[in-house]
């Protein structure tokens, strides 16, 4: 049955706690299911436990409703069948439960409810909290249900097989380490119905459980789960690209068999998934007692060479595996001599590369299937890009949402492999590729959400958050603003909007402590990073000694106009007013004082001794020049290479100049970064220019946004996406069609570009405007489908 069981998982976790309606009587008050532990397992450090409850039904029911949750983490099975995996990642203030109906897997008689949990302990990823105790939850939704409450009728067993693995990466690793099982000690088939679970303890209640705002209560505050269950999805590995110790096996790894390594042998096997995935991943094998199998992941190999710091550093082309260096994480597996054992990870892994070693002993291992779990946030793409004059532009857009979908799971990330935190300088770049590219926003709300819980009493968001280790990057507070208005200008949802209002004025009362008579900040506390670009040192901006800066101004004044906005809209307009005065003080500030004739740029500092890109990006994005002096400055920055450069991430907001600045044009001719990490094998986008720490990063993705909001011209020109702005840039583009997602439909344009004349096909949803400004004519849009022709 555990064999089988992910075949399922996709279909029935993708949308089972989504459709059920949550209880009422769970919110605000104690549940009759007490959170439990194993009676004789650690209170609070790393382990692994498993929890049986056998209960019996008369009659098969229609419906079977429990809610779930546990800490750290659990995997929840009914009938040896998996069928929930939890809890999403949040703060112990707002604590998951995930609602499941168990009724299509229950029957008549015996059933049997079993979990494993686990404890990270000192071993907790960053970015998983944690009430600091092992426990697990499940309540039945109404009467007939709670015979399958959590108390100590449940069965609880140490599974004392289990180790954490580490490894030293030479660089910052915080998202959890790898498994070691010890075969012997394993209690194989614990899942399943038939398991006798006779010799287990009864497990021990901790306390009551309750939703959050329950009279005095000191535990978890369990909500209910806001996003669905990731999607799961079998995923073979195509390629073995390397054997030693034995002869290559022709079918393996893409097909199961009976692979056999010999005794007393030493094999290592390199396989290849082809493109970066995350994934759980599966083992099946037989036999090899007093064996070793090491499993080590990698996004790519490494050159044999060290920097002068010892480490190395340099991955070159992605598909090369001559001569290279294998550094990667591990699970670690020792068999018991038992057959058809499955080993399937506790957390989802990142690779594209996969190592075995294995080391046997007097008895030959055979391994029968080696293959992954394909998981992520189960996005679904339904935008659309055609072009036949430049089909690179299909693998940039391929690869960037390969990369979007790695970098979100029950939150967006970062990165998957070395991090997992959900970031808010990258995640209001991820929040619009899912609103340009999906109709789902739910994760979306979840990270606005995640920001307005992690304030903090000095008034900022964290950088990242959920996380159990603080840190604060003041510029990524004002990217979480920028992602709350950017949601309600392309989805609305206004009293959603309208909740985060008080996040916003406290991270802005923040700045503004800091904001002098001159209508300049001091020195902004904390890491003002902006960039990984050479001439930020740690990716700061130059500051004077008192704390001066371009950079940091434009990053407030950009706040404070987005807040305006949104407070005349939907908060306090004489709010929105304060804000807009505020930013004219700056404004007039920054002219003064940043402003340099000669090199018809705006300076970092006021000592002018220091210039990049990043500082007229945003005078250019915040108003602070518009018109044909945008147009001047945005063409001596691109053109003077001597200027601090914006690298992958901050190029999003350089994209953004261009239309401004009227260069919008000139955006496909700015595509090499992208077609360099294409020609060294990359099958995701890089942090960084090499040599780059993580393959993965999501903020490199953003050409999944602006082909479609630079280059086919579509945008939000009102709230809610109930006014559409149309102006393409299609360069040297002369056929090209695609669609977005709209709240009420999708809109759809197809150009064709001619000497003589040029036709534009445009589709607008239903109740909705829209305008049309090409070729420097302005057309009043329509809903439906119209034709516009324009003659040279």
């Amino acid at each position: 049955m555990a064999i089988v069981l992910y075949l399922i998982l996709g279909v029935y976790l993708s949308t089972s706690s989504q459709e059920i309606a949550i209880n009422a009587n769970l919110s605000g008050q104690r549940w009759s299911a007490h959170w439990i532990r194993a009676s004789d397992g650690s209170a609070n450090g790393y382990g692994v436990y498993h929890f049986r409850k056998v209960f019996d039904l008369a009659d098969k029911p229609s419906k079977f409703i429990v809610h779930v949750s546990a800490d750290n983490r659990y995997k929840l099975y009914i009938n040896g069948e998996l069928i929930s995996l939890g809890p999403a990642r949040a703060d112990v203030y707002n604590w998951p439960f995930e609602t499941v109906d168990i009724a299509p897997y229950v029957k008549k008689g015996k059933n049997v409810l079993a979990a494993v949990v686990w404890n990270y302990g000192e071993h907790l990823p960053v970015a998983q909290m944690s009430f600091y105790k092992t426990g697990f939850i499940l309540q039945g939704d109404s009467e007939p249900e709670q015979v399958v409450n959590t108390n100590t009728t449940w069965k609880s067993f140490v599974n004392s097989s289990y180790r954490p693995t580490t490894t030293d990466l030479q660089t910052y690793y915080v998202a959890g380490p790898g498994d070691q099982i010890q075969g012997e000690l394993y209690p194989w088939g614990w899942e399943s119905a038939d398991y006798d679970d006779s010799f287990w303890k009864d497990a021990a209640e901790i306390m009551m459980g309750a939703g959050k705002g329950a009279h005095d209560y000191p535990g978890w505050q369990l909500v209910p789960r806001k996003i669905p269950q990731m999607e799961l999805t079998n995923l073979r590995i195509p390629l073995l690209r390397k054997a030693e110790g034995v002869e290559k096996w022709p079918e393996f790894p893409q097909k199961k068999g009976n692979y056999t390594v010999p005794a007393h042998s030493t094999v290592n096997l390199l396989v290849d998934q082809t493109h970066l995935t995350t994934a759980y991943f599966n083992v099946l094998f037989s036999k090899g007692k007093g064996a070793k199998i090491k499993i080590k992941y990698a996004e790519s190999l490494f050159e044999d060479r060290k920097d002068d710091k010892g480490r190395f550093q340099h991955k070159g082309n992605r598909n090369e595996i001559e001569g290279k260096v294998f550094i990667g994480y591990y699970d670690e597996i020792l068999p018991d001599g038992g057959g058809n054992r499955l080993f399937t990870s506790l957390w989802w892994r990142t690779y594209r590369y996969v190592l075995f070693e294995i080391e046997t002993s007097q008895e030959p291992l055979i391994l029968h299937d080696v293959y992954g779990e394909f998981t992520a946030y189960p996005f679904e793409q339904v935008s659309h890009f055609h072009s036949l004059e430049q089909p690179e532009l299909q693998d940039i857009l391929s690869t960037g949402w390969r990369t979007a979908r790695l970098c979100a799971h029950e939150t967006y990330e970062d990165c998957p492999y070395y991090e997992q935190l959900q970031y808010f300088g990258d995640t209001r770049i991820q929040a619009m590729i899912s609103l340009y590219n999906t109709r789902d926003d739910r994760l979306i709300k979840n990270a606005i959400d995640n920001g307005r819980q992690s304030i903090i009493s000095d008034g900022i968001t964290m950088s990242r958050y959920p996380t159990h280790l603080h840190q604060f990057i003041p510029s990524f507070s004002i990217w979480w603003i920028a992602t709350v208005h950017d949601y309600w200008m392309y989805r609305g949802d206004d009293q959603f909007i309208t909740g985060q209002l008080s996040a916003i004025r406290s991270i802005l009362d923040f700045y503004e402590q800091h904001l002098e008579e001159d209508g300049s900040l001091s020195k902004i506390p904390y890491w003002f990073f902006t960039d990984w670009t050479s001439g930020f040192e740690m990716g700061m901006p130059p500051r004077t000694a008192d704390g001066k800066s371009a950079i940091q101004d434009l990053h407030f004044l950009y706040g404070l106009q987005l807040a305006a906005e949104l407070e005349r809209q939907l908060g306090e307009p004489a709010l929105g007013s304060r804000y807009e005065a505020l930013a004219t003080r700056i404004i007039v500030n920054l002219q003064d004082k940043y402003w340099n004739e000669k090199r018809n740029l705006f300076a970092d500092t006021p000592s002018a001794d220091s210039f990049s890109q990043h500082t007229n990006i945003l005078a250019i994005l915040t108003g602070l020049v518009d018109g044909e002096k945008a147009n001047s400055v945005l063409k001596t920055m691109l053109a003077d290479e001597d200027i601090t450069q914006a690298s992958i991430y901050f190029r999003y907001y350089l994209h953004m100049a261009l239309v401004r600045g009227g260069l919008g044009d000139t955006y496909l001719e700015m595509m090499d970064p992208w077609r360099t990490q294409l020609s060294l094998g990359l099958t995701t986008w890089a942090e960084q220019p090499e040599p780059s720490r993580s393959d993965c990063h999501a903020w490199g993705s953003s050409p999944n946004i602006e082909v479609f909001r630079t280059v086919l011209g579509i945008k939000s020109d009102a709230p809610g996406f109930k006014k559409i702005r149309i102006q393409p840039h299609l360069g040297k583009l002369r056929e090209v069609n695609g669609s977005i997602p709209h709240p009420l439909g999708n809109v759809v344009v197809d150009y064709q570009v001619g000497d003589i004349e040029s036709v534009a096909i445009i589709d607008l949803p239903m109740k909705t405007t829209g305008i049309l400004q090409w070729f420097g004519k302005e057309f009043v849009l329509k809903p439906g489908i119209q034709q516009i022709s324009i003659v040279h």
